[in-house]
């Protein structure tokens, strides 16, 4: 499945400035989804990271794979109007620079899940090639 970013909406909670997925192009429900992040110079963070050299904080690359993380779980029929929250980063390493023009591909697989906790293997890629890898722990819970 297919979803463009005011089908993102209807999922996950974000909204500008912090919806960083544009588009997902795969999506198996509370297995793995597979979106897109189209960097630009206009994003907000870019005013002070840096000024002179313009990088992606890696912090906003690993929210952008946990959004895409959100979106395979919360697609599943019994998640559909719940958020996922952050529960821990594990293994994060950056090994490429995201600068404006940067098409990243961010790939979420759930590899663990135990009653609202899981664990999902997030991938960020730049040409091909790996940008950010990571191990994302998440909780599901109710919207108040």
């Amino acid at each position: 499945m297919e979803l463009n970013s005011n089908q993102i909406q209807e999922i996950i909670p974000h909204r500008y400035p912090f919806l960083l997925v544009d588009k997902i192009i795969q999506c198996v429900p509370g297995q793995k989804a597979v979106g897109i992040k189209c960097v630009t110079a206009n994003e907000m963070h870019f005013m002070g990271h840096f000024p002179k050299k313009h990088v992606m904080p890696g912090v906003l690359i690993l929210e952008a794979l946990a959004q895409t993380g959100a979106v395979a779980i919360l697609s599943e029929e019994e998640n559909k109007g719940k958020i996922a929250l952050f529960g821990g980063v594990k293994q994060a390493r950056f090994r490429r620079q995201v600068v404006p023009g940067d098409v990243l591909t961010l790939s979420c697989e759930i590899i663990t899940r135990k009653g609202p906790i899981g664990i999902g293997k997030a991938v960020a890629l730049l040409e091909g090639k790996s940008a950010v890898t990571a191990e994302l722990t998440f909780a599901i819970e109710e919207k108040s």
